[in-house]
């Protein structure tokens, strides 16, 4: 059986597959009964796309997989915690547990800013756990942002 560590070590490989292609590094997967259904990394500026975070890229390949957009009995694992537009889309989607690596003090919207999972209002509550491979997933953000505002100092 793959634990959680596995599948956001699955998740960071596909975070470091976005870097090299000059994208946020976020990678994230979708899994039910124990088989990767979906998986995705951030392409919003490859795509000219804003709505292609890595979490919906893997919910679409998903949804497609399963020939349904509800993903029930899912669970997604992602690098860094949601923002507002992909934590409403996984409830939309019904997405039963959200795994994430990174808390995002900036944009998370599952705890660290808002937290649109425990919203009362809403009729969907996606169970979620946070930190799992958090230094890693955090330092892989730092180092592509570190390396990021070198390249720039350097020009």
């Amino acid at each position: 059986m793959t634990t959680d560590l596995e599948y956001m070590q699955i998740a960071l490989d596909l975070a470091q597959q976005a870097a090299s292609m000059g994208e946020v590094p976020v990678g994230a997967i979708v899994v039910k009964d124990g088989v990767i259904i979906g998986r995705g990394s951030n392409t919003p500026i490859g795509l000219h796309d804003p709505t292609a975070h890595a979490e919906i890229m893997a919910m679409r390949e998903a949804a497609t997989y399963l020939g349904n957009y509800r993903l029930v009995d899912c669970i997604l694992y992602v690098t860094l915690e949601p923002c507002a537009m992909c934590s409403g889309a996984m409830q939309h989607a019904r997405i039963a547990k959200l795994v994430y690596g990174a808390s995002d003090l900036k944009t998370g919207a599952c705890g660290s800013v808002v937290n649109l999972m425990a919203e009362p209002k809403l009729n969907h509550h996606t169970q979620v756990l946070g930190g799992i491979l958090a230094v890693e997933c955090g330092a892989v953000l730092s180092d592509f942002f570190k390396q990021r505002r070198l390249n720039k100092n350097l020009l």
